[in-house]
C-alpha cells in the first residue's frame, strides 16, 4: 500500500496565525480516490532549508514516503520557495506532470500562468508541487491523479503492476519498448563486468554539498539514551535536565577574610569574641558590640548581617602573648550585606541547573559535581567502524619494510585520531583488498560493530572501485548519494542499509587522504554529533581574508588554510598550507579552517587577496 506525505508550506499557519485549509483537503483527497495511506503530515514555514529537510527525511529511509505532495509557497512572492526546495532535492524532473497541471489550470483561470510548480523523484519517492489555494490545490491533484499510481509503481519496481497497465493499455504481455525504464528499479550501479565493460560515466546524479549533509543529517537520528557517569570521558550530551538538590551556598557564606559584624554598630572599636574558618560545623553567634574574625566560604554567625575586610580595619588591642586579637577598630561604615552570599545566591534548590541537550565540557562537568549529582542520562555515543580498501595498503603498524608497489595505510589513523580527538569510539575493521568476497565479509564485521561504517577508496571509476555494487547486490543498500560537485571529495558516496535488524549507515569516503579528512570533518564528524544529541552538529564558518591571489576551480573547493586574528582585527586573515592536491596530507598539517571557495565562471577564476570568504573551523583558532 503506498504510503504518502502531505506538507502545507505556510508562514501564517506554522505560526498559528490561520488555519491549513488545503492539507486537509489533500488528505481526504488521497483516502477518497485511492488505497493509500497518508503516514506523514506537517506544516513548516517558508524556509528554504526546512522543506528541504523534510522532503529529504520522508523520502529516505526509514520513511521512504511513495508519494508526497506539497501545498503552499509556489506564487511570486518574496518567501515563495517551494519550488526551489524541491528541485534542489529532486534526482530526475516530471516536466509531464508540470505541464498537466499548468495546461489544465490555465483552462479554469489566466492567473495559473503565475502559478510556479515542480515535480520529479528522488529514490522511490514522486514529489509533485500544487498551489496553496484550496481549489487550485483539489484541481491540481484531480488532473495528475491517473498517472500517480503507475509512476509510484514504476519508481518502487513493482514489475507486476508495470505489466498489468502495460497490458491493458497495448495488448502486450510484457512491457518491452514501451518507453519507460520499468524493466528493473535504478538503486544502485550495474553489476560489475570487467574493465571492458565498466561504466564510462558515473550513473549517479551530481548533487551539491549541502544537499549531500542533509541527506547524511536526514538518516542520522539521535541514539538511545544510555546511563553514564557524570566523568565519563565518552559522555558528551545530556539526554535529561539536572535540577538542584541542595542550594548554594547552603548557609549565608563570607566573601572576604574579615570580620562578622552587626553594621548598626557603625564605625568603631568591638571586641573580637573568636574566629571561624571554613568548614565550621559549631554554630556561632554574636551581639552588638562585638565581632568575630571570618575567613573566606565560612559560615556567618547568627546576629551578624555584614562582613567588613581586614583592610578596613586596625588592630587596637592584642593578648599579652601576641598571639590573639582582643579588640579591632573598623574604619568604614558596614552596609547590611556586605561582603555575604546568600543562601542559594549561586544556586537555588529545585532550579535547573543544566537543560537537556547540555554539552558536558569541563564546566558542566564542574556544575555536576556542585549539585551532587555523578549519574546521568545521557545520548549514547556513535561507534565509527573504520575500514580501508585496496589491494596496495600496508599496515603502518607493520614493522618490515614497505612491499613493492605498496602504500602505508594513512586514512584510518588520520581519521581514528580526528575521531578520538572529538571522543568518538572506533572499531577498526582492518583493511579489504579489492574483492568483491573479501569486501562483504570486512564489511559484515564492520556492520556488527559500528552504527556508522566509514570506508576510504574503492568509490571512484576504476574497474576495482567496488564498494558501491557489493553494498547493493550484497547487502540491498539504498544509495543517497554518490557524486558531491566539490574538490576535493567527488567520489564521496552514502548509503544506508538493514543488517541484523538495525539501520546502519555508510560513508564511502575517497582514497586520497586529503580527500577523506575534508569529507569527514563535512559529512562524519557532523553525523556523529547528531547522533550524540548535539544540537547543532556542524561546525562553525567565520570570515576570513585571502593574505595572497589564489585561483578558482571548476568545482566549489574546500582550501585547506591556517587563519588568525591580528590584534584589533575583527575579520581573520587566511594563508593557504600551499599545494591543494588530494593526495598530499602536509597540506592538512597545522590547518585550522577549509576556505569555502566558490566554483570559477567565466567572469571570475581567481579570488584576490583581501578578499573575504568563509572559512569552516576545523581545528585549534590562533590569536
Amino acid at each position: 500500500m503506498p504510503k504518502v506525505g502531505i506538507l502545507t508550506v505556510s508562514d501564517s499557519v506554522s505560526q498559528g496565525q490561520s488555519v491549513d485549509r488545503s492539507g486537509p483537503i489533500l488528505k481526504d483527497l488521497v483516502q477518497d480516490n485511492a488505497d493509500w495511506t497518508v503516514m506523514e503530515q506537517k506544516c513548516l514555514p517558508d524556509e528554504n532549508d526546512q522543506i528541504q529537510a523534510c522532503l529529504l527525511a520522508w523520502s529516505s529511509p526509514p520513511l521512504g514516503l511513495d508519494l508526497i505532495l506539497t501545498t503552499g509557497g509556489t506564487g511570486f512572492g518574496p518567501r515563495d520557495v517551494t519550488p526551489e526546495a524541491t528541485e534542489a532535492i529532486l534526482e530526475k524532473k516530471a516536466p509531464g506532470l508540470v505541464h498537466r497541471m499548468m495546461s489544465q489550470s490555465l483552462e479554469v483561470t489566466p492567473m495559473a500562468m503565475l502559478s510556479r510548480l515542480s515535480a520529479g523523484s528522488r529514490g522511490q519517492s514522486l514529489i509533485i508541487n500544487f498551489p496553496g489555494s484550496p481549489k487550485a490545490c483539489r484541481q491540481c491533484f484531480r488532473f495528475v491523479l491517473p498517472a500517480l499510481g503507475h509512476a509510484m509503481d514504476l519508481l518502487s519496481g513493482r514489475i507486476d503492476q508495470v505489466r498489468q497497465l502495460h497490458g491493458q493499455m497495448h495488448g502486450l504481455a510484457t512491457v518491452s519498448g514501451c518507453g519507460h525504464a520499468c524493466a528493473k528499479p535504478a538503486n544502485g550501479p550495474p553489476e560489475s563486468t570487467g574493465v571492458v565493460g565498466r561504466p564510462r560515466k558515473s550513473p549517479y546524479p551530481m548533487i551539491e554539498v549541502s544537499q549531500a549533509q542533509a541527506l547524511v543529517m536526514a538518516n542520522c537520528a539521535v541514539l538511545e539514551v544510555v546511563e553514564s557517569d557524570f566523568m565519563d570521558p565518552m559522555a558528551h550530551v545530556l539526554a535529561e535536565d539536572i535540577r538542584a538538590v541542595d542550594a548554594l551556598p547552603p548557609f549565608r557564606a563570607s566573601i572576604k577574610d574579615g570580620y562578622a559584624v552587626v553594621a548598626s554598630d557603625g564605625k568603631g572599636k568591638r571586641k573580637v569574641i573568636g574566629g571561624i574558618t571554613a568548614g565550621a560545623q559549631e554554630e556561632a553567634s554574636i551581639s552588638p558590640g562585638r565581632c568575630m574574625r571570618i575567613n573566606t566560604g565560612a559560615p556567618i554567625p547568627k546576629g551578624a548581617d555584614a562582613v567588613v575586610q581586614v583592610e578596613d580595619t586596625l588592630l587596637s588591642q592584642a593578648s599579652a602573648d601576641g598571639e590573639e586579637e582582643l579588640e579591632i577598630e573598623i574604619l568604614t561604615m558596614p552596609q547590611i550585606g556586605q561582603d555575604i552570599r546568600p543562601i542559594g545566591s549561586d544556586i537555588q534548590s529545585g532550579s535547573t541547573v543544566l537543560n537537556k541537550y547540555a554539552v558536558l565540557s569541563a564546566a558542566e562537568r564542574g556544575l555536576l559535581a556542585t549539585v551532587g549529582v555523578t549519574r546521568v542520562q545521557t545520548f549514547r555515543n556513535p561507534v565509527v567502524s573504520l575500514l580501508s580498501t585496496g589491494n596496495e595498503l600496508q599496515d603502518p603498524s607493520d614493522r618490515q619494510p614497505l612491499k613493492p608497489g605498496f602504500i602505508r595505510d594513512s586514512n584510518k589513523s588520520t581519521l581514528t585520531a580526528l575521531l578520538r580527538e572529538h571522543r568518538f569510539e572506533c572499531f577498526d575493521a582492518g583493511i579489504a583488498i579489492d574483492d568483491p568476497e573479501v569486501l562483504e565479509a570486512k564489511l559484515k564485521l564492520a556492520l556488527e560493530h559500528g552504527d556508522i561504517v566509514v570506508t576510504t577508496g574503492s568509490v571512484s571509476m576504476g574497474d576495482r572501485d567496488i564498494l558501491r555494487q557489493v553494498l547493493v547486490s550484497k547487502f540491498g543498500a539504498q544509495i543517497h548519494f554518490a557524486r558531491v560537485n566539490m574538490k576535493p571529495g567527488k567520489p564521496t558516496t552514502f548509503a544506508t542499509l538493514e543488517y541484523l535488524g538495525k539501520t546502519k549507515r555508510v560513508l564511502g569516503l575517497p582514497g586520497n587522504p586529503v580527500s577523506a579528512t575534508v569529507t569527514a570533518q563535512l559529512y562524519l564528524l557532523p553525523a556523529c554529533r547528531q547522533m550524540a544529541g548535539y544540537l547543532n552538529p556542524v561546525p562553525a564558518t567565520v570570515r576570513a581574508q585571502l593574505s595572497q591571489d589564489l585561483p578558482l576551480d571548476p568545482r566549489p573547493e574546500y582550501h585547506r588554510a591556517v587563519i588568525r586574528w591580528d590584534r584589533g582585527q575583527a575579520v581573520a586573515m587566511a594563508s593557504t598550507t600551499g599545494n591543494q592536491i588530494s593526495s598530499r596530507l602536509l597540506s592538512l598539517h597545522a590547518a585550522n579552517a577549509l576556505l569555502m571557495f566558490p566554483m570559477r565562471s567565466e567572469e571570475r577564476n581567481t579570488l584576490k587577496a583581501g578578499e573575504e570568504v568563509d572559512a569552516l573551523i576545523i581545528g585549534q583558532l590562533i590569536a
